[in-house]
C-alpha cells in the first residue's frame, strides 16, 4: 500500500484519537470502552487510517495487539498531532472569549487527584474560568445531567448513559493513624488489620461509592469493618478525629502528608482507587475536551493508570 493526497486528505481527527488510544490500551475492547463507541467501529476507523497512510499501524491475532515498527513511529506524530488542535482550539476559544467556564464537581478526596490536572489546564488556558464546586457523586450526576456542572470527579459506578466517564488515575489507599499508634510502626498495613480498628468510613450521602469500596475490601478479607459512630464531609475534619486517637481513616495517596497523623499504605491486598472523570455524553462545553486530554496526558506521563505504583511511606 502506498498513500496519494487524496486518501490522506481523508484522515480524520477522530481516526488519530482512536489509534491512540488503542496503542495506549493495546485491546480493542478496552480502547472502545475509552471511547465510547463499539469496538467493532473502533477497528473500522483504525483500518480506514492504516489504508490512508498506506502501512499497517496494529499487528492483529487472536492473542494479543501489537504496534508495527510503523505505528510506533506514527504515535509521537499523532500524539503531537492532537494536542497541537487541542492547544489551537483553546487559543481561538480564549480569543473569542467562549467556552471559558468550566463548573467542576469533587469532594476534598477527589480535588487532590485531579488538582495537577486542573493546575496544567490553567497553565495552558489561562483565560479559562475554573469553579470549584463541593458535590458528591449522587450531587455530581444530578448536576452534570441538568447542566448545572460540566466535569464531575469520583469513582464512576452506576452512572447512566447521559455521562461520559474516563478513568484516569488509579490512587494507592493507605490508612491514616495517630502519631505513635502501634500500626504507624509498620511499612505497610494488612487490610486484615483494620478489623481491629474502629474506622471512619466516608458520609453515605456525599460519597457512596467510596464508602461502598472500602467495605467491599474489608468484606473481602473477611470482616465487616467496626465503625466510628458519626460522620464528617472532608478529609481535614477527618484527619482531625483521627489525630485525637479517636479513629482510624482510609485516605488516597494523592491527598498527600496531613498534620498529626501517618499515613500507611494498605496491602493484601493492595487496593488502588479509580479516579475518573464524568461529563455530559452531548452537548459539552468546549473545555471540557481539553480536561479529558490533559487528564490522559499526565496519566501517561506520570503512570497513574499504572497497577504498578510507588508508595510512599
Amino acid at each position: 500500500m502506498s498513500p496519494d493526497l487524496n486518501s490522506l486528505s481523508r484522515v480524520e481527527l477522530r481516526q488519530l484519537r482512536y489509534f491512540v488510544t488503542l496503542a495506549e490500551e493495546l485491546h480493542f475492547g478496552r480502547a472502545a470502552a475509552r471511547e465510547h463507541i463499539v469496538q467493532s467501529a473502533l477497528s473500522q476507523q483504525v483500518q480506514r487510517l492504516e489504508r490512508a497512510l498506506g502501512v499497517p499501524l496494529v499487528s492483529r491475532n487472536t492473542r494479543r495487539v501489537e504496534l508495527t515498527a510503523a505505528g510506533e513511529r506514527f504515535l509521537a506524530d499523532a500524539r503531537q498531532i492532537l494536542a497541537q488542535v487541542e492547544r489551537a482550539a483553546g487559543a481561538v476559544q480564549d480569543v473569542a472569549g467562549t467556552g471559558h467556564v468550566l463548573r467542576i464537581g469533587v469532594l476534598d478526596e477527589g480535588y487532590a487527584a485531579v488538582r495537577p490536572v486542573l493546575h496544567e489546564l490553567m497553565t495552558r488556558h489561562p483565560a479559562v474560568e475554573v469553579h470549584i464546586v463541593h458535590a458528591g457523586l449522587p450531587d455530581q450526576r444530578r448536576d452534570l445531567i441538568e447542566g448545572r456542572l460540566d466535569i464531575g470527579v469520583g469513582r464512576a459506578s452506576d452512572v447512566p448513559a447521559e455521562i461520559a466517564t474516563e478513568v484516569f488515575r488509579l490512587d494507592a489507599l493507605g490508612v491514616l493513624v495517630p502519631e505513635g499508634h502501634h500500626l504507624a510502626r509498620l511499612t505497610a498495613v494488612p487490610v486484615a488489620r483494620l478489623a481491629a480498628e474502629r474506622l471512619l468510613l466516608p458520609d453515605e450521602s456525599q460519597a457512596p461509592e467510596f464508602r461502598r469500596f472500602l467495605t467491599e475490601l474489608c468484606r473481602s478479607t473477611g470482616f465487616f469493618p467496626e465503625t466510628f459512630r458519626g460522620s464528617v464531609q472532608g478529609l481535614r475534619a477527618g484527619a482531625d478525629l483521627v489525630a485525637d486517637g479517636l479513629c482510624v481513616m482510609v485516605a488516597p495517596q494523592s491527598a498527600g502528608p496531613l498534620a498529626g497523623v501517618r499515613w500507611r499504605p494498605l496491602v493484601q491486598p493492595t487496593p488502588r482507587y479509580p479516579w475518573s472523570l464524568l461529563w455530559r455524553a452531548h452537548d459539552a462545553p468546549p473545555h471540557v475536551g481539553a480536561v479529558v486530554a490533559t487528564a490522559r496526558r499526565l496519566s501517561r506521563r506520570q503512570g497513574w493508570a499504572s497497577s504498578d505504583i510507588e508508595l510512599a511511606g
